[in-house]
């Protein structure tokens, strides 16, 4: 059980208070990633730098394949460029892996009889984790979550956190996070003024 792992849990299981897009949530979990290998001692932090550790086979699939891709040669790679390089199509990969491990489900279809919808978390020992560090207000699944928009940050703030690596990921989290809606806007209003010179008579 990892912390990405009971985020994509978490995410599929709760109701946002905002929409949740997918390139937030897989900033978001690879952010987690980096923070269950600093844990796990495959990686640390040099600044904002990724420093691999000795390789390691963790127990978790995706997370091993996480430890596997860090980039070992120097200079490495700082914690934003791993979260654009990871992240992408990380959501999903989350959600394809918990199907696949039995842990999620996509509704069926009553009239089609065919698997439709995203996908739902079945009840399970992994479930049970999540949701416990979930209800118990885990510092840094709590932060995660409130990064993406499955909540509002607490009125007093933050639970504490770990360690200063901890506040690097997720300061670089929200920083991509910020990046992202930024390109967001732009696109918006590029298309717009696009849609516009259309319409002109």
């Amino acid at each position: 059980m990892t912390t990405a792992r009971d985020l994509m849990i978490v995410v599929m299981d709760v109701t946002p208070v905002r929409p949740i897009g997918q390139g937030d949530l897989s900033l978001a979990l690879a952010g987690a990633e980096a923070i269950d290998l600093v844990e796990t001692g495959a990686v640390a932090l040099d600044g904002d730098v990724l420093v691999p550790g000795p390789p390691t086979a963790p127990a978790d699939p995706l997370l091993d394949v996480a430890a596997s891709s860090l980039v070992r040669v120097a200079p490495y790679e700082s914690v934003e460029d791993w979260l654009w390089r990871r992240g992408r199509g990380l959501a999903s990969a989350y959600a394809n892996r918990l199907e696949a491990d039995g842990l999620a489900v996509r509704p069926r279809h009553r009239r089609l009889r065919v698997r439709s919808g995203r996908p739902e978390p079945v009840d399970s020992p992994d479930r049970r984790h999540a949701t416990d560090r979930w209800a118990a207000d885990e510092p840094v699944l709590v932060a995660l979550a409130a990064a993406v928009g499955l909540r509002e940050e607490p009125a007093d703030g933050l639970p504490e956190l770990p360690d200063d690596a901890v506040l690097t990921v997720l300061a670089a989290v929200g920083d991509a996070l910020t990046e992202l809606e930024a390109v967001r806007q732009r696109r918006s209003i590029e298309d717009a003024a696009f849609d516009n010179i259309w319409r002109a008579p």
